[in-house]
């Protein structure tokens, strides 16, 4: 019986309580949600990002600087924080499903609402309350970047960009009720789990793999799910009565686009560096 109470508290605390199924996106209550507050913290990151780069370029800094246990921490910090989004998002849509079906079970089945909202869905509810959670986690994520800058001393613009575009996708999925967020989020909150896992896995010192190559293989499996669900958005768009937030669909998609694009280019010149550096170590295996 135990387990079963257990259960059920994790479960109104992920999807029923009071603060989640009342949540409504407001530019007056909430946290960042505004236009100003949106372009003013983008800007912020990206001036402070560079500012610090610049600064230890001027002080001649060759070494990293040190940062103890606060790496480790924030990879265990985000680790807890998207696999609590990912279980509250699921929750959240598994009883919105539950209670809404009636509205719309003649004309989507569960699988395609999540792809495709109907026309006029607003902002609101436990689902809303979770994509909300995720935006704002956007904004410790960038701490990435810092912490790069720090000790490899390194300022890569596809990184400022990455994290640019992700939080102003974020805040676009709230502000626009956009369709398919709902398994974006949990595709990419269970993606991101396993990479802040693995950079935990390796902060505290225990054996790594070719942690570029990790990475990447993470973000190439999520990129390639996500253009799998957002091109299965559109049919329905035509064919179901149209989605939700199809502007801010667009958007993600060209972001999405984008990125993988990015990422293909920075594959590649990781390979060839690989490569050339297992080359010279064999030449070096050899004269000996």
């Amino acid at each position: 019986m135990a387990p079963q109470m257990l259960l059920h508290q994790i479960n109104y605390l992920l999807s029923e309580h009071p603060w989640i199924v009342g949540f409504r996106w407001s530019t007056i209550q909430l946290w960042g949600s505004t236009w100003s507050f949106l372009i003013f913290s983008i800007s912020t990151y990206l001036a402070a990002s560079i500012t610090l780069h610049l600064l230890l370029y001027l002080l001649g800094r060759q070494k990293p600087v040190p940062l103890g246990p606060i790496p480790a921490l924030h990879s265990l910090l985000m680790t807890l924080l998207f696999i609590t989004i990912f279980a509250g998002t699921l929750s959240s849509a598994a009883a919105e499903i539950r209670e809404t079906r009636w509205f719309w079970r003649r004309s989507k089945t569960p699988l395609e609402w999540l792809l495709c909202f109907p026309l006029g869905t607003r902002p609101s509810g436990r689902v809303f309350f979770w994509s909300y959670i995720f935006y704002l986690s956007r904004f410790l994520q960038i701490f990435n970047t810092f912490f790069s800058i720090l000790r490899d001393r390194t300022l890569s613009y596809v990184h400022l960009l990455n994290h640019s575009t992700l939080i102003c996708m974020s805040f676009l999925w709230l502000e626009f009720s956009q369709s398919y967020q709902v398994l974006e989020i949990l595709l990419t909150t269970l993606v991101f789990a396993l990479v802040y896992g693995y950079r935990f896995w390796t902060e505290i010192g225990m054996p790594k793999a070719n942690f570029p190559f990790v990475i990447l293989n993470f973000q190439f499996l999520l990129l390639a799910c996500n253009l799998v669900g957002h091109v299965w958005v559109l049919p329905l768009h035509f064919m179901k009565g149209g989605c939700n937030g199809m502007g801010a669909w667009g958007f993600t998609s060209l972001i999405n686009g984008i990125v993988l694009l990015l990422l293909s280019k920075y594959y590649v010149k990781v390979t060839r560096l690989s490569k050339q550096r297992y080359l010279i170590s064999l030449k070096q295996d050899k004269k000996r």
